[in-house]
C-alpha cells in the first residue's frame, strides 16, 4: 500500500468497526481499506487502525486535522510510519 495514502488513527473505543472508520473518514475522500488492529488472545479492538484512502490528497487533509472528534471521542490521526 501507498504510504502516502494511507493514516494511522489512534485512540478509538473498543466499538469501532472497519464500516464504521470507513463512513466517518469517507467524509475526506473515497476510502479504499479501512482495518482495526485487535488482540489476537482476547480477541478485542487495541483501539487504533488504519485509513487507506484511493488519492493522497484526501490522506494528507485527513492528518492534517491532527485530532478529530469520531463519534464522541477525541483520536488522533498521523501519517503511517512510512509516510
Amino acid at each position: 500500500q501507498d504510504p502516502a495514502r494511507s493514516i494511522f488513527v489512534g485512540g478509538f473505543g473498543a466499538e469501532t468497526t472497519e464500516a464504521l472508520l470507513m463512513q466517518f473518514f469517507g467524509t475526506f475522500g473515497i476510502v479504499e481499506h479501512a482495518k482495526v488492529v485487535y488482540d489476537k488472545e482476547t480477541g478485542r479492538s487495541k483501539g487504533f487502525g488504519f485509513v487507506t484512502f484511493a488519492d493522497a490528497a484526501a490522506a494528507q487533509t485527513a492528518k492534517s486535522m491532527g485530532r478529530l472528534d469520531f463519534y464522541g471521542r477525541q483520536v488522533d490521526v498521523k501519517g503511517t510510519s512510512r509516510s
